[in-house]
């Protein structure tokens, strides 16, 4: 049987992964978390990690022995990687380093799927879209830099040393779940507050005519096993649904589905200059390599993040 090691699993995208591996995967499962996080599986191993500590990381991969590595652990959040650009390279270029290292140093060679974000293309011209992975990245904050940084090397180590890397730059993913930091999340939680009388019935909002790539994360966890099935060494893969839908649309669905008499309210503090329009992702890569399709739709994974909120609340 392989083992997976998914190495900062504590996350959104970690536990739906356990989940699809445990379901349609015959595959063994290890776990990393940091000490302050709780994950409680069944038939699943948890092991703390930190990503930053090399000797640990080495010990791990060399008493686990996995066959392959989903590398999930980041600091994700692009206001934090303004406020703490050390802490981001720390752990997304230093941590992701560790992990390559102590791969390279095993008397084996695993597969190892690197996560990144389409966030790495950054400032992408009109005559770009849809996206290509072979685009020109223009990263326009720390966080995309610093997982553009985590893609070249990872190529680099493919090529330098002949391992078996992979990468990805996953576009918008949501679901069930999800903190309230990202906008579908945001927007389904701040419905259900207002089904139950808990806020005024006023959904605050920023700028709603961005266009951007979303897919429902059982997809993307779908799209990261797939890809360690049959991707191909030292390549890149984009994860999305390959459509652009607007924000406003999205917002029409959940006010669809609420149920309650909802006004909108533009917030100024949540405006962002609209440097790019739309982000849209060519996943014909992803679709030849592996046979991997779309099978969830928008209009469920609202649906089903705004039953997720009045659960919550409830």
């Amino acid at each position: 049987m392989k083992k997976a090691l998914i190495i900062g699993a504590a996350g959104f995208v970690g536990n739906y992964l356990i989940d699809h591996i445990q379901k349609d995967c015959v595959w063994s499962i290890v776990v990393t978390k940091m000490p302050q996080e709780m994950i409680k599986r069944d038939s699943v191993e948890v092991c703390d990690l930190n990503i930053l500590d090399r000797e640990a990381v080495s010990s791990l991969l060399n008493e686990k022995r996995p066959d392959y590595i989903f590398h999930l652990a980041a600091q994700s959040s692009v206001a934090l990687s303004w406020k703490n650009p050390g802490l981001t390279v720390d752990v997304n270029v230093k941590g992701s380093l560790n992990v390559l290292d102590g791969v390279r140093e095993l008397d084996y060679s695993p597969r190892i799927l690197l996560i990144g974000s389409g966030e790495e293309y950054g400032h992408v011209r009109c005559d770009e879209i849809p996206i290509k992975e072979n685009n020109v990245l223009r990263p326009g904050n720390i966080y995309a830099a610093t997982k553009a940084c985590q893609n070249m090397i990872g190529q680099i180590y493919a090529q330098a040393y002949g391992m078996d890397v992979m990468m990805v730059r996953a576009f918008n993913h949501v679901g069930p779940n999800q903190t309230s930091a990202f906008v579908v999340s945001d927007f389904c939680r701040q419905a259900a507050e207002i089904e139950k009388g808990l806020r005024e019935p006023v959904i605050s909002v920023g700028n709603l005519s961005a266009k951007r790539d979303f897919s429902d994360v059982r997809d993307v966890v779908r799209a990261y096993t797939a890809l360690m099935e049959h991707g191909v060494s030292g390549e890149s893969y984009n994860v999305g649904s390959g459509h652009a839908v607007a924000i406003k649309d999205i917002l029409d669905m959940i006010l669809h589905y609420a149920n309650a008499d909802i006004t909108i309210n533009v917030d100024p503090a949540r405006l962002r200059p609209v440097d790019v329009p739309v982000i849209e992702a060519d996943v014909s890569k992803l679709k030849g390599c592996t046979g991997w399709r779309q099978e969830i739709s928008l209009e469920r994974t609202i649906e089903e993040t705004l039953e997720y909120w009045r659960k919550e609340l409830a």
